[in-house]
Order: structure tokens, then C-alpha cells, then sequence
């Protein structure tokens, strides 16, 4: 039997109310800017003419056919392929960025054969730099005519429109080359049609400069001397005076953490009230139901890990799957989609089942209803999980009709599932807050101590759905701008701002409910951690947007306020360690040591403290720059980051959540048997996680950025440096932490998992067994 006692009743001296109004303050002035960024998205997003013409008068594609061509883009999934503008996978080129190097080549062509009377290739190094400089000077002209709604292209540019369907036909035609599609995925000539004149118009904006500015709607990117597209001079600035923030950021946050010491998780007297609920394994039957969520968590992350690892081998080896053709069945787009998708799905379902979890330890007595509502918010998230990725399949192989976007793949990156899965998951996760407030409500709370925290636990649990929403402000034909505006307010803002809010809130009130930390210890950490994620995550949601066809203000707020991004995710590695020293110091009321059974779910809140500050803190500042961003943007460096801070932070709160959950559920007597699989999955999901980025992710990176200074963006996101001996051996040896990941990480926490449900349901059974007699 664990040391243990209740919770102390006497009540701490109330916190100042400036806590919670620096908190308002903040999220308040962050919202507003961030919206008035959002605003004049809307504003310099680049035009969509009525129509594109030639130099006489011909029309050849409309504007309609530029938005008809994002639809089809989507449809086929060929954002999980290539990019546009940067965003987007890697497997192929970034589109955008192919044909602007094409339309470069056609202005340089013609102006040697007028200038010179030779062919380009036959000019010496003098004349074709003449003849690259002198297209580049026709391609930056604007030649839109607003009030005409009128696009004109010159004959060179005409001569790439007219390239791009056969050109763009044969690439969809080879699945070795362009890196794993099925074969033919479009066939349609109208479709083809349609693809080739969005492709050729985002070719347009990325160079051609703005109305009275010297650089493009999309501020000069992708990097291609040879069209004129070089760093505008912002980048290097706001990048410079980044740097500035980042210092004075840290150097006020660390003065502030020296004059007042108790800004942590630590306590002066290091003495816990333990609490046997959450000690001792009881679990009320509301929450034992929910233990199958957790089995939906640990085989989707088995999923995730699966085909992540088959993505990968889509870059190693283009040509097969071991001698298999796996494109025939599961395409690469596809794969990385269900990688994408089977991330965020098992990610949520942990944190929805853990808040929960945590949300009936406030209350002395469970609802009736608890158990038949966790019953049904499963069947619900099994509807959209199963519904929404098998949607996804079909909608890629064109089975789904004109219903693709609402039922099938709705094709933009991170939220692939169609509309109607998009507008149930809304439904579930409103149900889901529903259940927390039931739970949660500070009156009905059983310590009194406990109602500050559960009131920003209700907060925190509301910002989740109400996020959310931005997700269904656009459709299919939506301006690509517009909508990578409010993409990267779910992506970034949803993710990286609220949910890190949530985590904090939750890690903070299982520390109280546990016992071993005072509730002002919480409250202040919440509250402290809340300023500096909304202080740089709101308004820092711009650094998405540097290139993406919005402004130099964007750039130049987003790379400054941004910097500050990294201030928490710092001191996050001060609290990985304070996890675990808390219970190896702490003692009890009567002097004892403290024995905390949760062991694991420390240990893998420390991994989060360590991958917060190496992914999402020093992997994320490195790309986050302008001046770094422009030039990485789309290579391995994102993923490298992508990696480390998702999987590292989020995936392993999951993780911990996971196990408190399993351990909680689980009696003295079974848990051995459980934990050692935990503490295999523990080092192996690290370790792996470690290898895949020092190993393969993070030197790829590196290489594909040093093609990118050398030769263009183009260059580096084609087969001419995809396809190379050196990047194929980088490719492979991400194949050691693949399988240290998937066999020593998924595997065994699957197992926990499962191992965890069929004894809580055998200990049900015997227990029942005497009553039957």
C-alpha cells in the first residue's frame, strides 16, 4: 500500500488577479493582430484575372480554370506529392517553383535566339547571363490590367502554358520518377487542362512583382536566379533584428524566473498530500470505459509508424516496394496522407480520453450517464477515423464523384478528410467539452482547493472545438492564399498555441490531483506558460505565411514575434527534469519517501521537455527565419522539425497520458507484467525518434538546402537531386530508426495497451464470478 492522504483542507492564499488578466491581455492583443493579418490576407492574396491572354488578344485559360485546377490538384492528392509555393509533401517537385524554371528557360531562349541568333545552350558564360538577366526583367513585369481583370502573358510565357499539359501528363504517367502516384492518376484532358493553368498561374505570382514593389506576390520565392528571384531585402532584416527578440526574450524571462524562485513545479518544504484515488489504481466504470479509446490511440500510432515507414521507403527506393509495386494499392500520396492523418487522430484521441479520465477525479461521485456518453463519443471518433481515411482512398482513385471533397480527400495537407468528417468531428468534440463541463464544474468540484484549476481546465478544454473552426472558412477553390491563412490557424495555431495550452493545464492538474505539487504551484505554471505560448504563438503563426503570396508586414511582425516561440519551449527543459527530481525528493506529510507509481508517464513528460527544446525550439528557430525559411522551405529540414516536434512533444504527451491512464486502470499485481513493455517503448520511441533525425532527416536537410543555394529551388526539389547516389544513402539510413521506432516503440505500447484492457476485464469478471454463486 502507497503512503497516502487526502488532499490538505486548508486553502492556499488566492493568486494576484493580474495572473489571469496578463493571460486575457495577451490572447486579446495576439487575436487582434493575428486577425488583422488574416484581414489583409484577403487584400493582397495574389489575383485570380477572368482570363489569361496572349500578346494578341488570344485567351488561353481563365480563371476559372485556375481555381477548377486547385480543385483538381486537391482531388488526386497531389499536395501529399509535391507543393505549391513550398507547402506541401517532398516526395515531388514543388510545381510552382518546375514551371517558373521552365518559363525562364523559354524568356532565355528566345531573347538568345533574337539577340545572339544561337540557341542557348550554345551561348558563352557572358551572353547567356545577358540573356537570363534580360528575362528575368520580362518575367518581373506585371502585366495584369485589374480593371480589365485581364492577365496578359508574353509569347515566352504563352510558349510554357502551352508546355505544361504534355509536360505535367507524361510526370503523372511514371510512378518511378514522380515519386510513387499510381500510375496515370490523371487522365482527363479537361482536368489536365485545368491543372496545367493553376500550375502556370502560381508560376505567374511568384514572379511577377507586386503593384509598386520591387519583389513578387510571394516575396521573391522559390530562390531562382535565373528568373530574378533573389531574397527581398526584408528577409534579412526582420531575420537580423529576429535575434534581437529572441535574446531579449530569454534574458527578461530568466530575470524574472531569478527574482521569483517559486515559478516552477518544485515547492519550498518538498512535502506532497497524496492522493490514493489517483495512487492506488481506482477507477470508477466511467472511467475504465474509457480505456478503449486507448486501444484505438496505441493501434493507430502501430498505423502511423507503418506507413510512415513505407513514405519513407518511397524516397529511398522510387521504383518499388522491395520488388513489389506498392503504388498499385497504396500510392505514396496516399500513404503520406494516412501518415498525416493517423498522427493527428491518435494524438487527439489521447488527449480527449485523458481529459476526460482526469476531468471524473474531480468529482466525489460519476454520473450515470458518464459510462453511456464515453460509449457513444467512441462509436462517434471510430465514424470519423474509419469513415474519413477510408474516404481518403477513394476519393484519390476519383471513386467518389463530385462528392470527393465532402466524403472523400479534400486534399490539403494536415487536413485531408473531407467536410463531412471535418463537420462530425466539430459534433464529437463539442459532445466531448460537453462531458468535461459535466465533470469539470468547479461548484460540483469534491476538493474546493481544485476549482481555480478546473476553471482553466473548462477554458482550455473550450478553445479546442472553437478553434477548430477556421477549418471550414474555405472550399476547394478557395484563393490558395486565403486558405493557407486558415490551414495554419489549425495547423499552428490550434496545435501549437491551444492544445500546448491544453497539455499545460492537464500535466498541471494531475500534478495537483496526485498531490504532489500545491495548487498555486499549478495555477502559476499554467499561467506562466499560457502568457509565453499566446506572447509568441499567436501572431507567430505567421512564419507559415512568409512566402505563401501575403506581405512584407506579415513577414516582418511573424519574424519577430515568432522568436519568442522559443522562450517556453527553454524553460519546458528546466521542467523535464523537475517531473522526475519530484519524485526522488519529495517526501510525505509523515516524512517518508514519496512513492509515485507513475513512473513512466514522468519519464516521458521529460522526453517532452527534451524534444520541445530540440525540435520545436532549436529545429523550429532554425527554420523560422525569413532569410533561413526562404530557402528551406519544402526540404527535409521541415520534416526533420516537423518530426521532433510533433512525434517529440505532442506524441509523447500522448504517450505519457497514454500510460497514466493504463497505469491508473491497472492493479499493483498486473502491472509488472504491463511495464515492461512501457519501458521498452519508452526508449525505444526516443531512441528511434533520435536516429531518424541525427541519422537521416536533419543531414538530408542540410544537403537538399546546400542543392538549393547552389542551383535553385527547382533543382533541389527535382529528380536531378532526389534521385542522386549520396541522397538515396541518406534516404536508407533512416531505415534503422524506422524499425528501432516501429519494433522497440509501436509495438510494445500497442501491446501495453491491449495487455491493460483484457485484465481490467478479467479482473471484472472475477469479480463478479462470487456473486454469481
Amino acid at each position: 500500500m502507497h503512503a497516502a492522504a487526502l488532499p490538505p483542507t486548508g486553502e492556499e492564499t488566492e493568486l494576484s488577479p493580474w495572473w489571469g488578466r496578463t493571460v486575457w491581455i495577451v490572447l486579446i492583443v495576439g487575436l487582434a493582430g493575428l486577425l488583422f493579418i488574416s484581414a489583409l490576407a484577403y487584400r493582397d492574396a495574389p489575383p485570380t484575372p477572368a482570363q489569361v491572354v496572349d500578346e494578341s488578344g488570344q485567351v488561353l485559360f481563365t480563371g476559372q480554370d485556375v481555381r477548377g485546377g486547385q480543385a483538381v490538384f486537391l482531388k488526386y492528392g497531389l499536395m501529399n506529392n509535391g507543393s505549391i509555393w513550398g507547402h506541401g509533401a517532398y516526395l515531388g517537385p514543388d510545381y510552382a517553383a518546375e514551371t517558373l524554371h521552365q518559363m525562364g528557360q523559354y524568356a532565355a531562349a528566345a531573347l538568345a535566339a533574337r539577340e545572339f541568333h544561337k540557341p542557348l545552350a550554345e551561348l558563352d558564360t557572358t551572353q547567356k547571363e545577358a540573356a537570363q538577366a534580360g528575362a528575368a526583367s520580362l518575367l518581373k513585369v506585371n502585366r495584369y490590367d485589374p480593371a480589365a481583370d485581364t492577365l496578359t502573358f508574353i509569347a515566352a510565357q504563352a510558349a510554357t502554358w502551352k508546355a505544361q499539359q504534355p509536360y505535367w501528363t507524361d510526370y503523372l504517367r511514371h510512378p518511378e520518377t514522380n515519386g510513387g502516384l499510381r500510375p496515370d492518376a490523371i487522365t482527363d484532358p479537361a482536368e489536365l487542362h485545368r491543372l496545367a493553368a493553376f500550375i502556370t498561374w502560381a508560376a505567374w505570382a511568384s514572379v511577377a512583382n507586386r503593384p509598386d514593389a520591387v519583389y513578387s506576390y510571394t516575396n521573391n520565392f522559390p530562390y531562382d536566379p535565373s528568373v530574378g528571384n533573389t531574397p527581398a531585402a526584408g528577409a534579412v532584416l526582420w531575420s537580423a533584428l529576429s535575434f534581437l527578440v529572441l535574446l531579449g526574450g530569454i534574458g527578461g524571462v530568466l530575470l524574472v524566473l531569478g527574482r521569483f524562485d517559486y515559478l516552477g513545479w518544485t515547492t519550498e518544504d518538498k512535502s506532497y498530500h497524496l492522493h490514493p484515488r489517483l495512487l492506488e489504481g481506482a477507477a470508477s466504470p466511467g472511467q475504465k470505459a474509457l480505456v478503449k479509446f486507448f486501444i484505438v490511440v496505441t493501434g493507430l500510432f502501430l498505423v502511423q509508424t507503418l506507413v510512415g515507414g513505407a513514405a519513407a521507403h518511397y524516397r529511398a527506393d522510387p521504383g518499388s516496394f522491395y520488388g513489389f509495386q506498392l503504388e498499385s494499392i497504396f500510392p505514396s500520396n496516399l500513404v503520406r496522407t494516412w501518415h498525416l492523418q493517423s498522427a493527428i487522430f491518435w494524438i487527439a484521441t489521447a488527449y480527449v480520453a485523458a481529459a476526460l479520465f482526469l476531468a471524473r477525479s474531480l468529482r466525489r461521485d460519476e454520473p450515470k450517464s458518464m459510462a453511456a456518453w464515453t460509449h457513444f463519443l467512441f462509436v462517434a471518433f471510430a465514424i470519423v477515423i474509419g469513415g474519413s481515411m477510408l474516404g481518403e482512398w477513394a476519393g484519390m482513385w476519383g471513386k467518389m464523384g463530385g462528392l470527393w471533397f465532402w466524403f472523400g480527400n479534400q486534399g490539403w495537407e494536415y487536413l485531408e478528410l473531407g467536410r463531412a468528417w471535418q463537420y462530425l468531428l466539430i459534433v464529437g468534440l463539442i459532445v466531448w467539452f460537453a462531458m468535461i463541463w459535466t465533470l469539470a464544474r468547479p461548484r460540483d468540484a469534491a476538493n474546493p482547493q481544485a476549482k481555480p484549476l478546473a476553471r482553466l481546465f473548462l477554458w482550455a478544454s473550450l478553445a479546442i472545438p472553437v478553434f477548430y473552426l477556421p477549418a471550414v472558412f474555405y472550399g476547394a477553390e478557395t484563393n490558395f492564399t486565403v486558405v493557407d491563412l486558415w490551414r495554419f490557424w489549425i495547423v499552428h495555431l490550434w496545435v501549437e498555441g491551444f492544445f500546448e495550452f491544453f497539455a499545460t493545464t492537464v500535466v498541471a492538474l494531475t500534478f495537483f490531483q496526485m498531490g504532489i505539487t500545491k495548487r498555486n504551484v499549478a495555477l502559476r505554471v499554467i499561467y506562466m506558460d499560457a502568457i509565453l505560448f499566446f506572447a509568441g504563438g499567436m501572431l507567430g503563426t505567421g512564419h507559415h505565411w512568409y512566402f505563401s503570396g501575403q506581405g512584407h508586414l506579415n513577414m516582418a511582425v511573424s519574424a519577430l514575434v515568432s522568436a519568442l516561440e522559443v522562450v517556453p519551449l527553454t524553460l519546458l527543459t528546466l521542467d523535464a527534469w523537475d517531473f522526475v527530481r519530484t519524485t526522488r525528493e519529495g517526501k510525505t506529510q509523515s516524512g517518508e519517501q514519496l512513492h509515485v507509481p507513475h513512473k513512466w508517464t514522468f519519464y516521458f513528460l521529460m522526453s517532452v521537455g527534451f524534444w520541445n527544446f530540440l525540435g520545436a525550439g532549436v529545429f523550429g528557430f532554425l527554420i523560422n527565419t525569413p532569410i533561413v525559411s526562404y530557402f528551406e522551405t519544402g526540404t527535409q529540414l521541415t520534416p526533420n522539425h516537423g518530426h521532433a516536434s510533433l512525434m517529440g512533444v505532442f506524441g509523447m504527451l500522448a504517450l505519457a497520458l497514454t500510460v497514466f491512464v493504463l497505469r491508473q486502470v491497472t492493479s499493483d499485481k498486473n502491472w509488472p507484467g504491463i511495464e515492461k513493455y512501457v519501458k521498452v517503448a519508452f526508449w525505444g520511441t526516443n531512441l528511434g525518434l533520435l536516429m531518424m533525425v541525427v541519422m537521416s532527416l536533419f543531414p538530408s536537410g542540410i544537403l537538399q538546402t546546400w542543392d538549393v543555394l547552389q542551383h535553385g529551388y527547382w533543382h533541389a526539389r527535382s529528380v536531378a537531386f532526389t534521385h542522386t547516389t549520396r541522397a538515396f544513402i541518406i534516404e536508407w539510413l533512416r531505415l534503422p530508426g524506422d524499425l528501432v521506432f516501429i519494433i522497440f516503440g509501436s509495438i510494445p505500447i500497442t501491446i501495453a495497451a491491449i495487455k491493460t484492457y483484457l485484465g481490467m476485464r478479467a479482473d471484472a469478471a472475477r469479480a463478479k464470478a462470487p456473486a454469481a454463486h
